[in-house]
């Protein structure tokens, strides 16, 4: 008889997830996890930027105070509190993950996991203690993602951070930083040091920032940081880094130009890969997809009862869509499935103004064959923006021109990440303009643009 009927290598939001589902349905259910039950999100990624960014906030809200009529002097702040409170929000939520594990009776394998084949992988204690061999009917790999290091010369000198060291914490704040890539994580650090007052350089490959989503964000956010007073390239490709005296020195070829700057701090923010290695043991074939674990509609890789979920294998690297995906994974293993519609998975940047999007843009439906009109409008007009004095913003909406059903939204303004389900909704249910239009939206609030959007978008319908 097997040690679990289900069990899982990793334990952050994929992993924790499916562990839960699977407790629910009445599974024996192990985890093996060698750090803090959350993963990467919860620990040095989504929960931690988040409250750095928090922390922030408020700063910069004080300091720009007087625009507003408050006024305050001698402003400081201790960066080590800062990090200490982020570490404690994350903690918080850590506690509870094992509080659920505690209460649905899901073992906490504590070490290292490693896929020994059908049925069996190898545990490695924590605490120094014998190895031993784990065995279960159905194993789900749930690795997660690390840090990207492409091979660029001097990425890999000392003091050159990944995300993960940077949100370790520094007992200073850097007088400057310099972020290669200009994706989720480097526009998201590169708020928290603009805001806190750090000279801020963003390196990016592509043409504009956050290449993936639709190219008028990223050309607005660039904007937006200019404004700021950080400098920001596009179309550079980093070619090494150097240390120097004070700091680090990044050099990169931008439009054919050979460019240097220099500054205390350099992150490299290129992005995240599938944490897959070593993950199988020598001798054990499995199927891979690039670096990332293949898999088929069940989620189950090419060896039998060996499943994964998660940044280990998804092409979407998010933790809601991990955790829906680890769901659905353990559901069917009863045979069930979820009720989460995955094509319409929604992806939420926390820059100021926040960045939310789901579905397809309007070059995204074209390119699928789709007449469709993208609806705008920008938020200069609406009383909940000018009440904060928020920055540039605006709200896009794609509905195909034949049904007028909603394809895509993509959200660049205040409270964008809480507004976006709205356009989710719509998506997954195949409304139309005109019954997103039946909806009284309360005035004042940054919601009732959505309504403005949705008019324009049937106006451009109509024509």
């Amino acid at each position: 008889m097997a040690d679990y009927q289900v069990l899982i290598i990793g334990g952050g939001p994929g992993g924790y997830v499916a562990a839960l589902e699977a407790a629910k349905l009445g599974f024996k259910t192990g985890v093996i996890e060698n750090r803090e039950l959350g993963g990467t999100c919860l620990n040095r990624g989504c929960i931690p930027t988040k409250a750095l960014l928090h922390s922030s906030e408020i700063i910069k809200g004080i300091r720009e105070g007087a625009k507003f009529g408050a006024y305050a002097d001698n402003i400081r702040f201790d960066l080590p509190q800062i990090f200490a409170r982020k570490n404690e929000v994350s903690r918080k939520l850590s506690s509870g993950i094992e509080q659920m594990f505690k209460q649905g009776k899901i073992d906490w394998l504590q070490g290292k996991g490693q896929l020994l084949g059908t049925g069996r992988a190898k545990f490695t204690p924590n605490d120094g203690s014998k190895e031993r061999e784990v065995t279960a009917e159905k194993i789900i790999l749930a690795t997660g993602s690390v840090p990207a290091m492409p091979p660029i010369p001097g990425l890999n000198l000392p003091g050159v951070m990944t995300s993960d060291e940077l949100l370790e914490g520094a007992d200073h704040l850097y007088e400057s930083i310099i972020i290669i890539g200009g994706g989720v994580i480097g526009v998201e650090l590169a708020t928290f040091y603009n805001d806190m007052g750090s000279k801020v350089t963003i390196i990016e490959g592509l043409g504009t920032l956050m290449p993936i989503l639709d190219k008028e964000i990223g050309q607005n956010l660039a904007q937006i940081f200019k404004k700021r007073g950080a400098e920001v390239y596009t179309n550079s490709m980093v070619s090494s880094v150097e240390k120097t005296e004070k700091g680090f020195r990044v050099n990169f070829k931008n439009k054919d130009k050979d460019v240097s700057v220099e500054a205390e701090a350099v992150l490299s923010a290129i992005g995240r890969s599938p944490n897959t290695a070593g993950v199988v043991a020598e001798g054990v074939e499995i199927q891979m997809n690039r670096r990332a674990f293949a898999y088929n509609e069940n989620y189950e890789t090419s060896i039998p009862g060996v499943y994964t979920i998660g940044d280990a294998c998804a092409k979407i690297q998010l933790a809601h869509y991990a955790s829906a995906m680890g769901r659905d994974c353990v559901k069917r293993f009863a045979g069930e499935r979820d009720l989460v519609d995955f094509d319409a998975v929604p992806s939420c940047i926390y820059t100021v103004p926040e960045i939310a999007c789901v579905g397809k843009t309007l070059d995204e439906a074209k390119e699928a064959g789709i007449d469709a009109v993208a609806g705008k409008v920008t938020m200069f007009a609406n009383g909940k923006t000018l009440i904060v004095d928020g920055d540039r913003a605006f709200m896009k909406v794609i509905a195909d021109k034949a049904t007028h059903r909603i394809l895509g939204a993509q959200f660049m303004c205040e409270r964008a990440s809480d507004m976006i389900s709205e356009m989710s909704e719509a998506i997954v249910n195949k409304l139309t303009v005109e019954q997103m239009l039946a909806v009284m939206r309360p005035h004042p609030t940054f919601e009732e643009a959505v309504h403005d959007v949705l008019e324009d978008t049937l106006a451009k319908l109509n024509k």
